[in-house]
């Protein structure tokens, strides 16, 4: 499989148990919705995905290659989005992106192009000579999502990237993101909003550590509206 698999990933901060045996396989080109309450684990998930943590248990695996064994190539292939905007606010949108190619080698004509199909990609281009600092949040978060997109990662992971923003805006950049999809990209989009998920999603709800239910949202919900399914099984309150 070339998408992405983890498989009995477990962690823990001291004495809690932040994922507790979490396995789940991504096919390539597939929109995945990881939704969870707060405290659910998905940070963590994250922060194990892009090796800011390192799991004692269970394997990841990107694009074909094992995180653990061969991190730089399975690292190659992700693009990341965060919670946190980590975008220059003193650059302007193109030079954001400039300095990032040029962290993964690219430079000249390469990188122009990219830089442009990536910011014509998230509707960005006629804003890309204004400085980040000017922008409302949701062409921040546009521009963060053109630059995870540079080096032409196989996978995209989204830590609610979609905190803060109004409707309108996080409607956009779903649905931005779920067209990614259908060209081919995989998507892993961590959210606590069931709004954000299509019926058609694939589906995977995360609480207190553990993987509660994997598959098509539709088919998860049956009959039940999501935000009512949702509550029912982790008691969380949801928007």
């Amino acid at each position: 499989m070339s998408g992405l698999e983890v498989s009995h990933l477990s962690y823990r901060y001291g004495a809690k148990m932040a994922l507790d045996d979490v396995g789940f396989a991504v096919e390539p080109g597939a929109f995945c919705a990881l939704l969870g309450p707060n405290g659910a684990g998905k940070s963590t998930l994250f922060g194990l995905l892009t090796r800011l943590l390192v799991a004692p248990e269970g394997g990841i695996s990107v694009a074909g290659h094992d995180l653990g064994n061969t991190p730089r190539a399975a690292l190659a292939q992700l693009g990341v989005v965060f919670q946190q905007t980590t975008l220059d606010l003193d650059l302007t949108v193109r030079q954001n992106l400039k300095y990032f190619a040029a962290l993964h080698g690219l430079s000249g004509s390469v990188a122009s192009s990219r830089i442009d199909a990536a910011l014509d990609r998230l509707g960005m281009r006629e804003r890309a000579r204004e400085k980040v600092r000017t922008l409302n949040g949701g062409h921040k978060r546009r521009t963060e999502i053109a630059r995870a997109l540079i080096h032409r990662p196989s996978v995209l992971l989204l830590d609610e990237p979609t905190v803060g923003l109004d409707a309108a805006a996080r409607q956009a950049i779903t649905g931005h993101v779920h067209a990614m999809s259908d060209d081919g990209t995989t998507v892993l989009w961590a959210t606590h909003l069931t709004d954000e998920v299509a019926p058609d999603d694939r589906l995977i709800i995360l609480h207190q550590a553990r993987v509660l239910a994997d598959g098509i949202a539709s088919d998860i919900c049956q009959d039940t509206p999501l935000q009512a399914h949702f509550l029912n099984l982790t008691g969380a309150e949801v928007s």
